[in-house]
């Protein structure tokens, strides 16, 4: 199930149904708080054991499972895997096995966790205890892993539709990334983004151009200790910062609801990557934006990690990965359905919620440039870049094009009168529809693919989007919000946010624990003034209604009263 599809149900529901425990395999330390606050919040009697406890209060949770006081038990799988810990749990009346992001059970997950294979051990230790296994990301060579590791039994397979409507995909050219970082995080000032950035020091150079631009913003990556990063992310939790700045390792780790953006500041490594990175805007299923700025430049960077990589087989997997985020960077196809595509599940709408499906698209014919750029290919013998095939076309004059005599081909200067930016969004396109590919074992030159040769000899002809010439930024025609703006009081809803705060301070809670933003505007357009007018409002259940109910009805009753 997609990111935000109820996967939590499906384990904490037949969790409080069994008359025993329920045991929830995550390898998100970071997470499992959140996780536990947010059951407890609901009702449900939850803990975790993991690294983070001191010895007194792994020794009080142990006390709770003996005494039958815990319903679901969060862990890692690295504390599972320790000697005879596993073992330990046939003391506690375990009914039900419960593995989070199992897609790191396969190698070709792409967060491939070890420990993970200790859980083949789980069948033959509770041979009769039910097993399920969750994850946002399965493709089905994953599934099929997963299946086999845990040695599942012809198990009930639900694959739902990873179509994640509630968000936005948009690809921008990169040039000044931290600018063009900034200027849209200014134009979201009040909302909540992650950025993902490739290298720590990215991270680091980010996080610092934004401060001094006055956005309050912190890192997170692997090179902060695990108090800093469990401060800095407790921070974005409850909206203390309105950005993290981060690497992939905080891809799975974030719980938060109300987050409104994600910008990818290079290429990610992977679909999946891209997707469980993606997948953290929207949990809420309001309306929330994914940018991604694309460079060829990132095309290098990525190869050059690509090839320190010493498994042959792990190499060409990552160069296939490496190929399918490229595609989806630069094809003019809804970016949606080239989501879906990849994990398996058929797409045939006009989406109308990514930058292609939403700018006018205008075809225009443009056989002669293709013809150009195709021509200084094949006269180069298809073996220098995309850089270069643009400084012979647009007849650059520097060092590189002197000593190879390239300003003598007949193709030099052919197309001066045009700027990089049009030969870069043609070659995007000739590499987008396969009539050209680059090679990536020999530094990314280009080379003829389907068609080259039917298109430069006028067998062919050859059309361009209009959009992929010009900028989409400001063509692009955004959805409207899940909400109409003009329902919501606005006073009122500022409201409840100070009354959700104070509560989550006083609980130590981050805010959208307690209710998510979409359930404060949902109380923001009903007003609700009873128990069973505030039950009605999405989010709200009878255990929050208990706990919560007076101080938010009371704030909407004193709101009404004095605005009449």
């Amino acid at each position: 199930m997609p990111t935000g599809g109820g996967k939590s149900l499906c384990y904490q529901i037949p969790g409080i149904i069994f008359n025993g425990l329920t045991v929830v395999i995550s390898p998100l330390i970071a997470l499992m708080k959140d996780q536990v606050d947010d059951a407890n919040s609901k009702g449900i009697k939850a803990a975790f054991l993991n690294s983070s406890l001191s010895s007194s209060d792994i020794a009080d949770i142990y006390n709770r499972l003996f005494n039958n006081e815990i319903k679901i038990l969060y862990i890692s799988p690295e504390r599972l895997a320790i000697q005879g810990h596993l073992e330990k749990f046939k003391e506690f009346n375990v009914q039900f096995f419960a593995i989070d992001e199992a897609h790191c059970l396969s190698e070709w997950g792409h967060d491939f966790r070890p420990d993970y294979l200790y859980l083949k051990n789980i069948r033959d230790v509770f041979p009769s205890t039910p097993i399920a296994a969750f994850t946002a990301t399965a493709t089905k060579k994953v599934q099929k892993d997963i299946i086999e590791l845990l040695q599942l039994k012809s198990p009930l397979t639900i694959r739902a539709s990873f179509n994640r409507k509630e968000l936005f995909y948009e690809v921008r050219p990169k040039s000044d990334i931290l600018n063009q970082i900034y200027s849209y995080i200014k134009t979201h000032i009040n909302d909540s983004g992650i950025v993902y950035r490739v290298s720590r020091k990215d991270v680091e150079i980010t996080t610092e151009y934004l401060t001094k631009k006055g956005i309050k913003a912190l890192p997170y990556h692997a090179g902060l200790n695990r108090d800093k990063r469990t401060e800095y992310q407790d921070s974005f939790n409850r909206d203390h910062v309105n950005v993290i700045v981060a690497t992939t390792a905080f891809g799975m780790g974030i719980n938060k609801s109300n987050i409104r953006y994600v910008i990818h500041g290079d290429l990610p490594k992977s679909m999946e990557g891209y997707y469980q990175e993606t997948g953290r805007a929207g949990r809420d299923g309001l309306d929330s934006s994914c940018v991604l700025f694309f460079g060829t430049g990132d095309i290098a960077k990525q190869q050059f990690f690509i090839n320190q990589i010493q498994d042959n087989t792990e190499q060409t997997k990552n160069r296939e990965n490496l190929n399918k985020i490229v595609k989806f960077s630069t094809v003019n196809v809804c970016r949606r359905k080239q989501i879906l595509e990849y994990f398996d599940e058929d797409y045939n709408d006009n989406c109308n919620n990514c930058d292609i499906c939403t700018t006018p698209e205008n075809k225009v014919e443009a056989t002669v440039d293709a013809q150009k750029v195709l021509s200084a290919i094949i006269r180069t013998n298809q073996s220098f870049g995309i850089n270069h095939i643009i400084d012979i076309v647009r007849g650059s004059d520097n060092q590189k094009i002197r000593d190879r005599n390239h300003h003598t081909l007949k193709t030099y200067g052919i197309g001066k009168d045009k700027n990089r930016n049009w030969w870069r969004s043609i070659i995007n396109e000739l590499l987008g529809q396969s009539i050209v590919f680059q090679d990536f074992d020999n530094y990314n030159i280009l080379k003829f693919g389907t068609y080259a040769e039917d298109i430069l000899f006028g067998r062919k002809k050859f059309f361009i989007s209009e959009t992929s010439a010009i900028n989409r930024e400001d063509k692009i025609e955004k959805k409207r919000s899940t909400f109409d703006s003009n329902l919501i009081d606005k006073v009122l809803l500022q409201k409840l946010k100070d009354v959700r705060t104070n509560i989550a301070r006083e609980s130590n809670v981050p805010p959208y624990i307690i209710f998510s933003d979409k359930t404060l505007m949902e109380m923001a357009i009903m007003k609700p003034e009873t128990s069973e007018e505030f039950l009605s409002v999405s989010g709200v259940g009878e255990k929050k209604l208990e706990v919560y109910g007076s101080l938010f009805l009371a704030t909407v009753r004193t709101h009404l009263s004095e605005s009449e």
